[in-house]
């Protein structure tokens, strides 16, 4: 089978591998599509520090590829892979408590681009056919979202400050308008508000001097019920969300584990904010699955792009040449192609 390795920074090398072998509570499955983001292209560049040889692609889908004694994964399901899996307790030995919970593929551990992988039932769920490959290539976005619009518990009606519009800040944008809450969305790039209002977001304000008093203005002078910071939408300064909102508010921030921010607890004290972290939504794959069926979310407007594998090593390599290339698309490899 193929296999693409990161055998140092900036060197992508195809190569042939056995293909994997069953073993007890693992299935064989044939990766079909695999997503390839800024953060792919990060470590690609080195830019993120990971151990070398690396396997990229942290979000991917494909289908049962044997046999099995799984009811819930007879040979042929699509199956949604999961890009992150946590990290299992062995022994009676103290952990290191310093370390992630979850390992994530693609930095951490192994991704996925590669023609097979042994994964566990635990570890993928299945996709059902109102569920496209492409709409299965998002769902751990769209189940980060959920998690985040949880954790903030936004009422009917309530205004909810969402700093940074790339495709987690667009995606809770719309979860909270399903929920029938008000997002306003702010962000220092035009061109990511520009595209959120073709998403459907209606509150939409550039990150200027005046900002707390726009926000102001949209609520009555109260300031926000909530508020979010997206930490990948790059340029938002991570102290914003919490000026945007009143006293007694909950704050969450979304970013993952490789990044470090720095908050402003003299404004989290005055104000009595609660602040909550998300780094992914897994344990809400199912639920961003009914989301999906439901239309609860909309991603149609971002356009889906195919590459086949030999142009892998050419997406990372050039991903941010286009600035805002992650404002409006969606980037995959076919490995079928």
């Amino acid at each position: 089978m193929n296999v693409w390795k990161l055998t140092d920074a900036q060197k992508l090398v195809k190569t042939e591998a056995p293909l994997p072998e069953s073993s007890a509570g693992l299935l064989r499955v044939r990766v079909t599509k695999v997503l390839l983001n800024s953060q792919d292209a990060a470590i690609y560049k080195g830019d993120l520090r990971v151990k070398y040889p690396l396997i990229p692609g942290r979000f991917a889908v494909g289908f049962v590829a044997e046999e099995n004694s799984e009811p819930d994964f007879p040979k042929g399901t699509r199956v949604l892979l999961h890009g992150y899996r946590p990290v299992p307790q062995e022994g009676v030995a103290k952990r290191d408590f310093s370390a992630d919970d979850f390992y994530a593929c693609g930095r951490t551990v192994d991704g996925f681009l590669r023609d097979f992988v042994l994964v566990s039932p635990d570890d993928m769920t299945p996709l059902p056919a109102s569920v496209s490959d492409e709409r299965g290539l998002l769902l751990h976005h769209i189940a980060t979202a959920k998690e985040i619009c949880d954790k903030l518990g936004a009422q009917k009606g309530q205004h909810v400050a969402v700093v940074g519009a790339d495709l987690i800040g667009i995606l809770v944008c719309q979860l909270l308008i399903y929920q029938q809450a008000a997002p306003i969305l702010v962000d220092a790039d035009k061109t990511r508000l520009a595209f959120a209002r073709e998403c459907g977001v209606y509150y939409t304000f550039p990150n200027d001097r005046n900002i707390v008093d726009t926000v102001a203005s949209v609520t009555g002078g109260t300031l926000a019920s909530g508020a979010v910071h997206i930490s990948t939408a790059t340029g938002n300064a991570s102290e914003l969300a919490l000026s945007l909102c009143k006293r007694d508010s909950r704050v969450i921030y979304y970013a993952t584990s490789a990044t470090r921010l720095v908050i402003n607890m003299e404004l989290v004290l005055r104000r009595h904010l609660s602040v909550y972290g998300v780094s992914h939504g897994l344990k809400y794959i199912k639920n961003a699955i009914n989301l999906v069926a439901n239309k609860a979310v909309d991603p149609s407007a971002f356009h889906a792009n195919c590459y086949k594998s030999f142009r892998a090593e050419e997406l990372l390599a050039h991903y941010n040449d286009r600035p805002g290339r992650d404002v409006d698309e969606i980037n995959y490899i076919d490995l079928l192609q």
